[in-house]
C-alpha cells in the first residue's frame, strides 16, 4: 500500500467522524473546504433541505460556490486559499448567512484550511 493511499484512508476515517456531528441547517448551513494540489474550493450546504419522511433518503442544497479556479487564481497556497475564505464570506452574507458550521473535511486544520478558515472569520462569518 502506498503512502498516499494511506493518508487517503486516513483523511476519509477523519472525514466520517467529523460528518457523524457536524450537520448544515438552514440557519448554519455547513461550510465545507476541499483542497487540490493545485486548487481550493468552499461550498456553503444546507444538509436539511429534502429528508423523506423515513429518514431514508437524504439530499443536501448548494447554497453558495467559491472556488481557486473560478476566481482564476492559483488556490495550492495560503493566500489563494484566504481570497477563496473572503469571497466565500461575501458571497455568504449577500445570500443572508451570517453563521456556519465548519466542516474541514477531514482536512487537518493546519495551512490551507486555516487560511480559509481565518479569512471568512475576518470577512464576517462567525463560526
Amino acid at each position: 500500500m502506498s503512502k498516499t493511499n494511506i493518508r487517503h484512508l486516513a483523511r476519509q476515517r477523519r472525514k466520517k467522524n467529523i460528518r457523524k456531528r457536524v450537520v448544515g441547517s438552514s440557519d448554519r448551513p455547513r461550510l465545507t473546504v476541499f483542497r487540490s494540489a493545485k486548487h481550493i474550493y468552499a461550498q456553503l450546504i444546507d444538509d436539511s433541505f429534502m429528508v423523506d419522511t423515513t429518514n431514508r433518503f437524504r439530499s443536501s442544497k448548494t447554497l453558495v460556490t467559491v472556488s481557486s479556479l473560478s476566481l482564476k487564481q492559483q488556490g495550492g497556497n495560503k493566500d489563494g486559499a484566504s481570497l477563496v475564505g473572503t469571497e466565500i464570506a461575501k458571497k455568504a452574507l449577500e445570500a443572508g448567512v451570517k453563521s456556519v458550521v465548519f466542516d474541514r473535511n477531514g482536512y487537518l486544520y493546519h495551512g490551507r484550511v486555516k487560511a480559509l478558515a481565518d479569512a471568512a472569520r475576518e470577512a464576517g462569518l462567525q463560526f
